[in-house]
């Protein structure tokens, strides 16, 4: 087996590629950011490789409900992350993607996309997820304009305003009945007919200010400065009509990032990596942790932790192997 180590496209500070490192985090999120500070308190040589460092937290507006913070942008919460991990001087590799992975024996080989080539003892893959998109006119210009993909995150910003409500399984029917607590309207818009559980849809009908349009098909997003209104395609009378309100929920899902491991690992139907409790995958010395994997509560508090975790676990591997 040949390598070729070529750093001459690597930011600042070099990194040496002839070294083995104790533990290489793979994504630019929290569980990447707390996995490494945790490792490198154990004494583990780290390093984080991440093409877009702070990950989805740069797609977040507003935080409230991280604990120790009472309201920042998501922007802010990730440079507190990244200025701690400074402090301990662990390594990174930005503006990178790892284009494959291989194991051979006990170490675990990461080539980049430069063509270099990373040896680790062990691995975590924190590369997290997308959301799924509408694919519409209007989706990307308002984004954080008042088209957002998280009920679970930003309802509190839409407090007595109209909100709509874009998908019809569980995820969109929960955002529905979360979002009804504190928006004034809420109008839930599916292209068919729901496939949530019927206890859930129950629970949704009962809410005063929920009103749901089914065999709807939303076309566009319009607004000027921020997202005003939505138009829809009635698909039984095939005619348009307009709903105007102040932002819009898309729930209908997210694409985990696993692509990079999916011949390794073993993922659900999902395609999240499946993970114990201590972050282990299906591979020895492979951890995952925060959206990619199949975690039933995306949250970044929650992808913190897990992080932790994995750093945890290596470690233990590490000294008993």
């Amino acid at each position: 087996m040949s390598f070729n180590f070529n750093i001459s496209s690597i930011n600042k500070p070099k990194i040496d590629f002839n070294q083995t490192f104790d533990f290489v985090s793979i994504g630019g999120g929290p569980a990447s950011y707390n996995a490494s500070l945790y490792a490198k308190r154990k004494g583990l040589n780290v390093l984080i490789i991440a093409k877009k460092p702070g990950g989805q937290l740069l797609n977040t507006s507003s935080v409230d409900n991280y604990l120790g913070f009472k309201e920042l942008s998501g922007e802010a919460l990730y440079e507190s992350f990244h200025d701690h991990v400074k402090t301990l001087d662990i390594s990174e590799i930005n503006d990178q993607i790892v284009t494959q992975i291989e194991k051979v024996k006990e170490l675990f080989y990461l080539t980049l996309e430069d063509g270099s080539v990373v040896k680790s003892k062990t691995i975590l893959v924190a590369t997290g997820s997308n959301p799924r998109k509408l694919g519409v006119k209007g989706e990307v210009e308002f984004a954080n304009a008042g088209v957002a993909y998280c009920a679970i995150c930003d309802a509190p910003l839409f407090k007595g305003k109209d909100v709509i409500i874009a998908g019809g399984g569980n995820s969109a029917v929960e955002a529905a009945i979360d979002v009804a607590k504190l928006a004034r309207n809420v109008t839930l818009v599916h292209r068919s007919q729901l496939r949530a559980d019927k206890i859930l849809i129950d629970r949704m009908n009962e809410q005063a200010n929920i009103k749901v349009y089914l065999e709807s098909q939303i076309l566009e997003i319009e607004g000027d400065t921020k997202m005003r209104s939505i138009k829809v395609l009635d698909k039984s009378s095939n005619t348009e009509f307009r709903l105007e309100a102040d932002g819009i929920f898309i729930e209908i899902g997210n694409i985990p990032n696993s692509d990079l491991v999916k011949d390794l690992v073993e993922l659900n139907d999902r395609n999240e990596i499946i993970v114990n409790r201590k972050q282990e995958t299906s591979l020895e010395g492979c951890y995952s942790a925060g959206d990619v994997t199949d975690t039933p509560y995306k949250q970044i508090i929650i992808a913190t932790a897990e992080g932790a975790k994995a750093a945890l676990a290596a470690n233990e591997y590490i000294n008993t192997h």
